[in-house]
């Protein structure tokens, strides 16, 4: 086969095919090309979606994904980033994209002796690129937001935490730019919306404004301590939603990890009456679907609670899972409901 070599990760080969053949521009693009005919078939109504999901389209260490009329790629070996050219060469001829963005800032380029940077490779990006996605108008930061601009993971849990929003006051909790929270603006009273960072929680006001929703109260607080004051004070919420970041990046954070899971699970189930619902989310894929259940199960009987599992989900299928790599499955949302 052939493989991408790396001089300074622990992963020191990543495969690129299981025959011996040629890797240039060629086998780029007609790796892209089925890439992309790939999501033709699974992404409805949004032209912000994942191009490229490293090994699971079998392009490994290379992330594209397409907002409208504009490109983010993210190369993150050595073997991928020396081919970043010829790649962003393909995806000019497969989009005809109005700019390209590099956002090369991940702390894995480190390990493999890469500079963290993003740069504008072709074209211009603007500060606020408008795509929509599953109805809405929304707003992506290409050049500071998180991740490559927003979480494009969660498009299809958006839609399925809003099946379950049965009125009341709903409490989205690290809102990043507001996707949970703008779902169910339209099936709940209210939605209180709380994340740390000022600039994603101005991005999210953003949002609200452009699809004139005016029922998200938007807070920037911490969220455990939130959750803990909310819990003292004897506050109910319809609904609860926990996005947080990734609380394991290694195999040695898992324990702790799963401690702060648990203890945050443990925190929002204490806002919950019978009928409530919990839609709970880890995007640590050193932390797997049954231990998520374990933990949150553990959570429940401290919290007094007994849950019913309405929905198992994952990644929306533009990120696609790879049966024999499983760092491809990363993303676990699960929706519950107290009983």
């Amino acid at each position: 086969g052939v493989a991408h070599y790396s001089s300074a990760s622990q992963i020191a080969l990543r495969m690129l095919s299981r025959q011996v053949e040629e890797v240039g521009r060629e086998f780029y693009l007609a790796r892209l090309r089925a890439a992309e005919e790939h999501r033709r078939a699974v992404v409805d109504d949004t032209d912000a979606y994942r191009v490229v999901h490293g090994e699971a389209d079998l392009l490994p260490a290379l992330i594209v994904d397409r907002y409208g009329e504009y490109l983010v790629v993210q190369a993150l070996d050595q073997g991928m980033d020396a081919a970043l050219e010829t790649v962003v060469s393909c995806l000019e001829e497969i989009f005809q994209p109005r700019g390209v963005m590099a956002r090369n800032e991940a702390a894995v380029r480190g390990k493999e002796g890469l500079p963290l940077e993003a740069a504008v490779l072709r074209g211009e990006v603007p500060e606020s690129v408008g795509i929509h996605m599953n109805g809405f108008q929304l707003g992506a930061d290409l050049r500071r937001g998180q991740k490559t601009g927003i979480f494009l993971d969660q498009r299809e849990n958006y839609l399925a935490a809003a099946r379950y929003a049965r009125g009341g006051h709903a409490l989205d909790c690290f809102t990043s730019t507001g996707g949970f929270a703008l779902h169910l603006a339209s099936k709940c009273q209210s939605v209180e919306a709380v994340d740390s960072s000022a600039a994603a929680l101005a991005t999210a006001a953003n949002n609200a404004r452009a699809n004139a929703i005016g029922n998200i109260a938007f807070r920037e607080a911490d969220v455990f301590d939130l959750l803990a004051g909310y819990a003292a004070a004897h506050q109910r919420f319809s609904m609860v939603v926990l996005d947080p970041p990734a609380f394991a990046k290694s195999r040695r954070n898992v324990a702790a990890a799963v401690t702060g899971y648990k203890e945050i699970n443990l925190r929002a189930l204490r806002l919950l009456e019978r009928g409530g619902i919990l839609v709970t989310c880890s995007c640590s894929h050193h932390v797997s679907e049954a231990m998520l259940l374990e933990l949150i199960a553990e959570a429940s009987l401290d919290a007094g609670r007994t849950l019913r599992v309405l929905e198992r989900r994952t990644q929306a299928r533009d990120h696609p899972i790879l049966l024999t790599v499983p760092e491809t499955h990363y993303l676990k949302c699960l929706i519950l409901e107290v009983v």
